[in-house]
């Protein structure tokens, strides 16, 4: 039984010295990662891409609310086919 113990408190030692080892290599290589980053970033900063405004051909009027007409007519339609649906369904549940 002692025996026993003795690899038991062995494998707990191997196991707890394996985790302390994986946690200071992964924080070291994250420490490296992010200072060899920080320097290339001065020496290679990211382009900065200029955009310009896309130009319409036609302008779309707009209501004094700001909404396009082209949405209140998709609204609109969209309320009426709606509305037509939901009429026939509750006139057929009402004759049966």
């Amino acid at each position: 039984m002692e025996h026993l113990n003795h690899l038991f408190v062995e494998a707990g030692t191997l196991m707890l010295a394996g985790m302390v080892f994986v946690f200071t290599f992964l924080s070291l290589m994250i420490v490296f990662i992010n200072v060899v980053l920080k320097r290339l970033a001065i020496k290679f900063p990211d382009a900065v891409i200029q955009v310009k405004p896309a130009r319409s051909n036609q302008k779309i009027r707009q209501n004094v609310d700001g909404i396009s007409p082209k949405v209140v007519a998709a609204i609109t339609s969209a309320v009426t086919q709606y509305r037509k649906q939901h009429n026939q369904n509750s006139s057929t549940h009402k004759t049966k």
